[in-house]
């Protein structure tokens, strides 16, 4: 699995304070196999708001789900 890029910087205002958020409940990533939803972690300029980066926690819960 790819791991998230090393970010430093944010693309959109330079701003240089990056923070992680999860996003889960309904906002979590379901597949077509799956009952229970895999969260969405998010790095996020903390200066702008701006979302750089997304990607599910668990990603091994969609193989195999095409």
């Amino acid at each position: 699995m790819n791991q998230p890029a090393k970010v430093t910087e944010c693309p959109k205002c330079g701003g240089k304070e990056l923070g992680k958020g999860k996003q889960s409940g309904y906002g979590a990533v379901h597949s077509n196999s799956t009952i229970i939803g895999v969260a969405v972690e998010h790095i996020i300029c903390t200066e702008c708001g701006y979302i750089i980066e997304s990607y599910v926690k668990n990603p091994t819960k969609f193989k195999g789900t095409r």
